[in-house]
Parts: structure tokens; sequence; C-alpha cells
């Protein structure tokens, strides 16, 4: 499976790479590449009165451009500005399930929003954990009901921080079964 990561507005390259390095150690048998080009963040997605931006307008623009790509089978895109869905306060990210594009937001997902001091390896891991699980989504994954899965749902912080960067036993098979499908 070859994936490409498009940055959305200004990203961190560091944590960018990182992301990058442990989606290989996460999926069997993926690549990784990161796109140069940089998508700005589209204007029509933002709400001046919730002061965020509807997700599934950005997905909407990484499945535009996934359509543009030769050699790839998923476009994630990451973007550091807070999103949502209407039906939710925030999202961590959003993904078609099955598809080819998900987004992911780094936003909440940074120890300094909750008001703790700058932790680099935890924001790492948290992004990690986020892009895993919505390329879980892409492969046709549901949420699990193991709160330690990657797939389990995220409503919070605690959520995230308590689930692991891994599948379960269960969702690993049916990742294993996809990634056969893809060759």
């Amino acid at each position: 499976m070859n994936v490409g990561i498009l940055r959305i507005g200004q990203v961190d390259t560091y944590v960018i790479s990182r992301i990058e390095e442990n989606l290989c150690a996460s999926f069997p048998r993926i690549s990784c590449e990161l796109i140069n080009e940089v998508l700005p963040i589209p204007e029509e997605a933002f709400d001046k009165a919730r002061q965020q931006h509807r997700s599934n307008v950005i997905l909407g623009k990484v499945r535009e451009y996934m359509e543009q790509e030769k050699g790839l089978n998923c476009i994630l895109g990451i973007i550091d500005a807070d999103i949502y869905v209407p039906e939710l306060n925030f999202v961590f990210g959003e993904a078609e399930c099955p598809g080819k594009a998900a987004v992911i937001s780094l936003w909440r997902l940074k120890p300094e929003f909750y008001g703790k001091p700058s932790n680099m390896e935890l924001f790492a891991e948290r992004s990690t954990k986020e892009a895993v699980h919505e390329l879980g989504h892409t492969l046709g994954l549901r949420h699990c009901s193991n709160p330690f899965c990657v797939m389990y749902f995220s409503n919070s912080i605690f959520e995230t921080d308590r689930k692991q960067s891994l599948f379960c036993n269960k969702c690993y098979l049916e990742i294993e079964k996809m990634a056969k499908k893809l060759g």
C-alpha cells in the first residue's frame, strides 16, 4: 500500500516525519511518501461562528487531490487547525470508510492545548495514533469496542492517550486480509 502524506497549511515537519516513520511499524507492507506540495487551508471550510474548520470540506479537498495522484492507494492529509463535524464539538480526524482519503488534525493533540508543557514525544505518539486510526478507516475498518485498540473512537484526549498505536488482534487480522487483497 502506497500512502501519500499531504500537508494542509503550515504543519510541523518533525511531527510529519515521525508519523511517516511510525506508520510503517503499524501497517504491514506500507510505504509512505511526503508529498512536496502543500495545500492551503480551504477558506470555505472555516466556520466563523464556531472558529473551527469543517473536516468534511477538508477531506473533500484531500479526495480531489488524490484523484490527480498516480501510484498512491491513499492520501493522509495533516492539518494544524481545529476541525469538527456538525454533530460533534471537534474531531481528531475523519476518513472515507473505505476509501482513499483521510485527514487528521494536530490542533488538539498538542499537550499545550490542555495547558500542559510541550512534550514532543507525547505529541508524536498522539499524532501517530490518529493517523493509524484514520488510515484504518480507509481500509474499511470500523470503530472497535476494545478501548486499547487504535481503532477505538476517541471522544477525548484521555481516550487517545489510553489506546495503543497498534491494532487489537481482531482488527489486525482484518488489516492483514485487506493488505493481501491490495497485493
